[in-house]
């Protein structure tokens, strides 16, 4: 090999290199700097009924916000990023919504049927929902209305 192609082999390699070492700084989580959090879990209720497959999020009004799925029983935990469950502690805006697109059918997934939006918007695009995340463990419950 001529020094010049072992130079572009290096630049290559080199490049390559620091691509891939600066992706493991960024990361997912972005280790140490998780601000303190309250573990949320709760259920959620639509005219008395579990309200299941239905998205939860709580916003704080700076910073990252937290979600959860509801299942069959309406029943829902929050997770902050993949690694951390539960919310950052304070005042949260919550919004619930119930609408989801049609998914799934390939492979081992269950097909999961298009829903349109069964909650009031006062639950979700104009939510006038909110919570209060404290250290520790903290159930949440909603018992949401369609009137």
């Amino acid at each position: 090999m001529s020094q010049r192609q072992l130079s572009h082999t290096f630049r290559i390699s080199l490049g390559i290199y620091l691509l891939f070492g600066s992706l493991g700084l960024v990361g997912c989580g972005g280790g140490g700097d998780t601000p303190p959090l309250g573990l949320v879990s709760g259920k959620i209720t639509f005219d008395d009924q579990p309200l299941d497959d239905a998205e939860v999020i709580f916003q704080p009004a700076d910073g990252r916000a937290s979600a959860g799925k509801t299942n069959s029983s309406g029943l829902y935990s929050l997770a902050y990023t993949m690694e951390a469950k539960g919310a950052r502690i304070g005042s949260h805006k919550v919004t619930i919504t119930s609408a989801r697109n049609a998914s799934g059918g390939e492979g081992p997934d269950t097909p999961v049927a298009e829903r349109k939006e069964l909650l009031p918007a006062k639950y979700h695009s104009k939510s006038e929902l909110t919570a209060e995340v404290k250290s520790g463990s903290n159930t949440i419950n909603f018992d949401l209305k369609s009137k």
